[in-house]
């Protein structure tokens, strides 16, 4: 699943280390977020999108094509 987070994220200032304070993860889990090597929970996209008070589409782009 693509998505924006490592922009959203730049556009609000925020280091990798303070999204996931608020998000309550480690770094390194945004870091596998971000390139793409792990796709979050429901629970987790939606604390994600509520961070830049966005929904989870604004973050996160949904393909079928990538299940193929």
């Amino acid at each position: 699943m693509k998505n924006r987070l490592r922009e959203l994220r730049r556009q609000h200032q925020l280091t990798q280390e303070k999204l996931s304070e608020k998000v309550g993860v480690s770094r390194q889990s945004i870091i596998a977020i971000e390139t793409g090597k792990y796709d979050p929970s429901l629970r987790l996209a939606f604390k994600i999108a509520k961070v830049f008070d966005c929904t989870i589409e604004d973050v996160f782009v949904f393909s079928d094509e990538e299940e193929h």
